[in-house]
């Protein structure tokens, strides 16, 4: 076997292997029928999944890496930008034959990142100021590890669990211990005290309480035995057994605040999502959040080619001819206009020229910038989570 896993390389996405095959059969026709034509195509999202309102843009740093190198312009949002269903967040102009056999892998990295993003900023909303720590990775491919971590990032999470992605991020990873070890020990307390004799002092003391026993009794023990050491407990608690699981870490408080441990941090993980986080944010010190992150609805972006040799066509259901996206420059207001149509009293293009013909005019993927920018727009257009369907 050539390939242990089942992975496209690098090469393969920037030689358009991974292309759907239509494509490629459409270029060799408009070859054999020397047919070359200069189009403008755009990327949008006509509904977002589950009726959100609102996402956040992603993939774009891999799409402009794809396109670098092609004889193309390219007009985009800044990667981290706030938008809504019908508008234009990215379009490429040039020969089509030049970019046909990239749609597939620049929808993918629209798609999926931006899923992934805009998931994480709705848990962002929903935790308010408190610290999410993603913890996804297991559920999805591990080679798009890094890819995962990092759109969970600057969609708002403070931390990412794996190494790959932390090294990825610049950042320390984040994480407590496995059910596992505290079976192979058999005993909480002593994997506790394992764990703070073995790890690095600058590392969290944060333990997991509920493999054995009632999180209220391991997180009293636990905190009797490491003392001022312990940062936080962790429950884990399998749905099966949760019950009201508000009413459990109301209880779990309860009974450290009474014994003096009212330091130690109440970490909830397992099952989390931003309508659980809505439900539980009124007790619990912060998340750590896997599946409903990693695993987030793709957004259904699509390309679509709106402009040939400068005459605006388009396909039934679609507008004709290229669109800008115009934002207030004093609110949240926003519209959707023709392309070079003069913008409104006080309102600023949102797409701008980020690559031509190679040349570059965005500095994308400095994840740290990003984020902020997602944090920023999430206070600026005060951004809700809808009611739990």
């Amino acid at each position: 076997m050539d390939k242990p896993f089942h992975i496209a390389t690098a090469k393969e996405i920037l030689d358009g292997r991974v292309t759907d095959v239509y494509f490629q059969r459409a270029v060799e026709i408009l070859d054999s029928k020397d047919i070359r034509r200069k189009v403008k195509a755009e990327f949008a999202v006509k509904k977002f999944p589950r009726k959100y309102p609102w996402a956040v843009l992603a993939g774009l740093d891999e799409a402009l890496a794809l396109l670098s190198n092609l004889p193309v312009k390219v007009k985009s949002m800044s990667e981290g930008s706030i938008f809504y269903p019908g508008e234009p967040v990215m379009s490429i102009e040039g020969m089509y034959q030049d970019f046909a056999i990239h749609e597939t892998a620049i929808l993918g990295f629209l798609c999926q990142a931006s899923g992934i993003a805009t998931k994480a900023a709705r848990v962002r909303v929903a935790a308010g100021d408190k610290p999410v720590i993603h913890f996804g990775a297991r559920r999805m491919h591990p080679a798009i590890t890094p890819m995962i971590d990092r759109n969970a990032y600057i969609g708002g999470c403070d931390g990412v669990a794996t190494l790959a992605g932390a090294e990825t991020l610049g950042i320390n990873p984040s994480g407590t211990m496995p059910h596992s070890m505290i079976l192979l020990f058999g005993d909480t307390i002593e994997a506790a005290r394992a764990f703070d004799e073995v790890i690095d002092p600058l590392v969290r003391r944060t333990i997991l309480i509920d493999t054995f026993r009632d999180e209220k009794f391991e997180s009293i023990a636990v905190a009797e035995a490491l003392g001022r050491k312990l940062y936080g407990v962790r429950l884990d608690t399998p749905g099966s057994r949760r019950g009201d699981f508000l009413a459990i870490c109301k209880e779990v408080r309860w009974e450290l605040d009474l014994r003096g441990f009212g330091n130690v941090k109440i970490l909830v993980s397992g099952g989390v999502d931003e309508f659980s986080i809505q439900r539980l944010n009124e007790i619990v010190d912060s998340y750590g959040v896997g599946t409903s992150i990693s695993s987030a609805p793709v957004l259904d972006f699509a390309m679509d080619i709106v402009e040939v040799e400068g005459k605006p066509v388009s396909k039934r259901g679609k507008l004709a001819g290229e669109k800008q996206v115009f934002m207030s420059k004093r609110d949240t207001r926003r519209y959707v206009a023709p392309a070079g149509s003069k913008p409104r009293s006080g309102f600023k293009p949102l797409l701008d020229t980020v690559l031509d013909k190679g040349r570059a005019f965005y500095r994308s993927g400095n994840h740290k910038e990003v984020r902020k920018y997602v944090l920023t727009q999430i206070k600026q257009y005060g951004l809700k989570i809808e009611q739990e369907p």
